[in-house]
């Protein structure tokens, strides 16, 4: 597979583009106004212990308090490799473990008490941040838990011998008791210099934030994560990327300087673009992203998907659409699951959409063509850096699945709520806003405080009501004895009306506002 990183950079934002086979498979955003905080390293104060959820809130200097769960504070007993988020674990199952003995948080936490946690989720929604007590550094080869206590090896490295002599050289290079390691991906060609150097690196660091938490009064950020850029080279950039541009001066020195001391052989993979073209035009990217807050998404054949986010999941619905293919409806209808299955994955990575998902795929009969689809679904999941878990096709044709969540989606953070429809996507018609209208004037008219309102609307809604009520406003006039004009205002919004007393314009449509 053909793998290309486009990172293009300005003072005020930076984004990556991760494509796979010219198609855009990631993308990543960094604004210094919405700062990514999952992995930055905090000290701490514990505000509360709730021993009734096995949980702590933990001040650490951020809106709300972050929460720490009482399974934050042991080791994990997973050995797959900590992605960018540090292994976070999906919401829905909060991290978790039923195989784990969980220790009584009230035990190990008090009020008033300060420890050193890192981030693990971003706040979402009408959440603080989620926090873990142990910690992990990464590196470009190698991950530094200080609190753990084994030598893990990335299961994406799937040779045995492979695996077994990494362990080993890792297990023989880092001193007894220094804590956990686990060898990434990246590092299947590891040397020992390279692996020295870089458990030396990440043991300074270490001691350079403890030394900083003594010094601090909490809540204190004891180190901050490395930014967008060069998280991306050190999780991302190896021998599998076929290329690097960037069309940043600066972006560009760093890159190269960062991997003249990893990686030497990638440097002469990574090109300074200098066309008057933007990169993101160049490659197609811009009108991809465009399409990324669109609900639906079309498929190859004519069928397409439909994308919609909810408080509580995510659902995703399959149609044919156009396609109605030449033979049967059951290939018809498997041919355009498997391609919504390979969509679905693209679009969740794209999106970075999390939590509980539900894909509505079309109903297929034969127990044989729900397992395709099934399989067809985990095989472009595994492309995916974040954890994911898709349970079987139901007779429904449902796929529940959960996919790591560790910040707002590309929808949540880079939208916000309309301020005509208030986040539902739909506005009254205008009938229904006359009517709303209509109710208003009659409290008015019952009242007897008002003689003469002048009722400003969207230009939409007047007209509606010159070609199809012409004689609304003399009816209305006759029952409520007001003296009423309308008015078409552009700048109001399309379910929006207001209602101003004569002569003075007072706005007096809160007064008289009904349902």
């Amino acid at each position: 597979m053909k793998r290309e990183i486009l990172i293009s950079g300005s003072p005020r934002e930076t984004r990556v583009a991760i494509l796979e086979d010219d198609r855009l498979a990631e993308l990543l955003v960094d604004r210094p106004d919405a700062r990514r905080m999952v992995g930055d390293i905090h000290l701490g104060t514990v505000e509360a212990v709730l021993p009734g959820i096995q949980a702590a809130f933990v001040n650490i200097g951020t809106e709300k308090s972050a929460f720490l769960h009482a399974s934050d504070l042991i080791e994990s007993e997973d050995e797959d490799e900590p992605p960018e988020q540090n292994g976070a674990a999906d919401e829905d199952n909060g991290g978790r473990s039923s195989r784990r003995k969980l220790p009584n948080i009230a035990d190990e936490l008090k009020r008033g008490q300060t420890k050193i946690v890192q981030v693990i989720k971003e706040p979402i929604g009408t959440k603080g941040p989620r926090v873990t007590a142990q910690i992990s550094l990464a590196g470009r080869f190698l991950v530094y838990m200080p609190f753990a206590s084994k030598v893990g090896v990335s299961r994406k490295i799937e040779n045995r011998e492979q695996r077994a002599k990494l362990r080993e050289m890792v297990s023989k290079l880092v001193p007894k008791d220094s804590g956990g390691w686990i060898i990434r991906t990246v590092a299947e060609d590891l040397t020992e210099q390279s692996c020295k150097r870089e458990i030396e690196h990440l043991h300074g660091l270490w001691r350079k934030i403890k030394r900083k938490a003594s010094g601090a009064h909490a809540p204190a950020l004891l180190q901050r994560e490395t930014s967008l850029t060069r998280g991306t080279i050190r999780d991302l950039f190896s021998d599998k990327v076929d290329a690097l541009l960037v069309d940043s001066t600066e972006l560009h020195q760093e890159i190269v300087s960062y991997l003249k001391q990893v990686d030497r052989d990638l440097v002469n993979r990574v090109t300074l673009y200098e066309d008057e073209t933007s990169l993101f035009d160049k490659y197609d990217v811009e009108a991809e992203i465009r399409s990324l807050f669109q609900p639906r998404v079309e498929l190859p054949t004519g069928g397409y998907l439909i994308i919609q986010p909810t408080e509580a999941l995510t659902s995703i619905d399959v149609n044919t659409g156009r396609y109605t293919g030449k033979k049967d409806p059951e290939s018809t209808i498997l041919k355009t699951n498997v391609e919504a299955a390979r969509e679905v994955a693209r679009q969740l990575r794209l999106r970075d959409i999390g939590g509980i998902i539900v894909v509505d795929f079309i109903d297929m009969e034969a127990r044989a063509n729900r397992d395709k689809v099934l399989q067809e679904l985990r095989a472009h999941l595994g492309r995916d850096r974040a954890r994911t878990k898709a349970f079987a096709v139901s007779e429904l044709g449902l796929v529940e699945m959960t996919r790591q969540r560790v910040r707002p989606s590309l929808w949540h953070s880079m939208t916000a709520e309309c301020p005509t429809c208030h986040g539902t996507g739909r506005v009254f018609r205008p009938e229904v806003v006359v009517r709303r209208m209509e109710r208003s004037l009659k409290r008015a008219g019952a009242e007897h405080r008002e003689r003469q309102l002048a009722v400003r609307l969207h230009p939409e809604v007047a007209l509606y009501l010159v070609e199809q009520e012409p004689n609304f406003l003399r009816q209305l006039e006759k029952q409520t004895g007001l003296e009423l004009e309308v008015r078409d205002d552009p700048m109001m919004r399309l379910d929006e009306f207001r209602m101003m007393a004569k002569p003075a314009g007072r706005d007096v449509t809160e007064q008289y506002a009904v349902a």
